[in-house]
């Protein structure tokens, strides 16, 4: 009951400063009539440009935008800022209408509280021999015209968030301009992060399993040329050494492409393998009722393993937790470290998370402040 009281409040309290608002909003509406006749006659070209009207227009359309957003509880215009020009121009040359309705109904909510409160104190002024039945209908009557005037503010917020959103938000084309320019961000993304994992690939084959099947050559070829067979059979010994160590950095480097376990038993068995790899303890909580798509956990997958990695080579963590859900149609994963953080979510490592992530048009966020703890979440549709 508290929080629906003061959420009411909050509400009139937005529609109250709506309606202060209208006076501004009329005098922009006049002004800028006004300017609309004064260039009637000017082609496009001598009009190009923002205007002081135009200017002050999506200025104020902000304002608005902003004070819905703080006593609303919601962006309802659905931008983050107002468009430019006469969008915003439109929406305060017609908003001033809305503002006075609610200054109207505000004022009808005063009287109706005002005739409600006989019930308090016309016990004492009235003259109650006269004028009882009087009293006690006024009361009640106002207490009737109190609620509907809070029912009338609720509708007046909303015709308000309405009217933000038919002349703030954007159209069909710009929305769809706006996607065409996400769609090619991502693809380039996808495309530089697919080359930077081949650099990394290459990198660890030519650094570790090369170089191992070089050393394995080599002591192959010492062995054949040794003379005494007991230096012969140490130098094969070895090269049996080698040979599984290169085995061994070969799946590794397998594992970080794709690891096997992914398809065979999903994500929760992909980040089994994960904790199990990692130099640290790892704490696993995966919760998912419904199987993601494997676009979905293939991402998760690779977010997991360069956010532990990353743990333990740089935070000095002690203990790192993976956290996986799916609620509806989203998948979230949340690794966790208490490590000192400071983690740049421009660095390679991460930035080529994002741009996997941005691929299925999900969001990556990182929290690394100085000291700790480091906190990497990914969100990931699944439709």
């Amino acid at each position: 009951m508290r929080n629906f009281l003061v959420r009411r409040l909050r509400v009139a309290a937005g529609v109250l400063l709506g309606f202060l608002s209208a006076a501004v909003e009329l005098v922009l509406t006049l002004a800028s009539g006004l300017w609309l006749l004064a260039t009637l006659g000017r082609s496009a070209d001598e009009r190009r440009g923002e205007t002081p009207i135009l200017a002050g227009a999506r200025w104020w359309a902000g304002l608005q935008r902003r004070r819905m957003t703080l006593w609303y509880g919601q962006d309802p215009a659905g931008v983050a800022a107002p468009l430019t020009g006469m969008p915003a121009l439109a929406y305060v040359s017609t908003r001033w209408t809305v503002g006075v309705l609610g200054g109207v109904v505000l004022l009808a909510a005063l009287s109706g509280a005002a005739y409600a409160s006989l019930l308090v104190w016309g016990w004492f002024w009235v003259d109650l021999d006269r004028w009882p039945v009087t009293m006690v209908i006024s009361a009640f009557g106002g207490l009737f015209l109190l609620f509907l005037s809070m029912q009338g503010v609720h509708a007046v917020a909303l015709m308000d968030e309405q009217l933000a959103r038919h002349f703030l938000s954007p159209s069909d084309r710009m929305s769809m301009q706006r996607r065409i320019g996400e769609l090619a961000e991502s693809r380039a993304g996808v495309v530089q992060a697919v080359h930077d994992e081949r650099r990394r690939i290459e990198r660890d084959l030519h650094d570790g399993v090369q170089q191992r099947l070089v050393a394995l050559g080599m002591l192959l070829g010492r062995a054949r040329r040794a003379p005494d067979p007991g230096k012969s059979a140490e130098l094969l010994r070895q090269a049996h050494e080698e040979s599984q160590q290169a085995l061994v950095e070969l799946r590794d480097v397998a594992w970080r492409v794709y690891p096997a376990a992914l398809d065979e038993g999903g994500l929760a068995a992909a980040l089994e393998s994960v904790a199990e790899r990692a130099a640290i303890p790892v704490r696993l909580s995966c919760d998912l009722r419904d199987i993601p798509p494997p676009t979905a956990q293939a991402v998760a997958y690779f977010v997991a393993a360069e956010a532990v990695t990353n743990a333990v080579k740089h935070s000095g963590a002690a203990m790192v937790t993976v956290r996986a859900d799916r609620t509806g149609a989203l998948l979230r994963l949340c690794v966790e470290d208490d490590g000192r953080g400071g983690a740049d979510p421009s660095g390679s490592g991460l930035l080529g998370l994002a741009r996997r992530v941005a691929a299925l048009d999900g969001t990556l966020t990182v929290a690394s402040p100085a000291g700790g703890p480091t906190v990497i979440t990914a969100e990931l549709p699944c439709v």
